[in-house]
């Protein structure tokens, strides 16, 4: 079993910025890319990042590029999204979601999820 569990959510005026992060705890032996998807209130989720195993390839929405940065640090498990220039329409839950493989393709679903965070925007 593997677990993940996001934090760094909150309340930022527009314009400001979160880091969201993610630790992976349990069977987390392979490799596996990690990503974060975000669901805002009345809508599906969707695809907002995402960052392979070895780190070399990151993947974002467009709505995202230039604002929002992924890394991740294999040796803690972790992932991490820096989110800057913030705005109220990136208000969501924002779930952190685990892939087995060493690739990924976005936008598609995460084999793991975790239970979300919720980032606010203010105007």
């Amino acid at each position: 079993q593997v677990q993940l569990v996001e934090s760094g959510g909150g309340l930022v005026q527009a314009g400001g910025s979160l880091r969201l992060s993610c630790a992976a705890s349990g069977r987390t032996f392979g490799s596996y890319a990690m990503g974060w998807f975000r669901q805002a209130p009345g809508k599906e989720r969707k695809f907002v990042a995402a960052i392979t195993w070895s780190g070399l390839n990151t993947y974002y929405t467009d709505s995202v590029k230039g604002r929002f940065t992924i890394s991740r640090d294999n040796a803690k498990n972790t992932v991490s999204l820096e989110m800057n220039s913030l705005q109220p329409e990136d208000t969501a839950v924002y779930y952190c979601g685990l892939r087995w493989g060493s690739n990924y393709v976005p936008p598609r679903a995460m084999d793991i999820w975790g239970k979300g965070t919720l980032v606010t925007v203010s105007s």
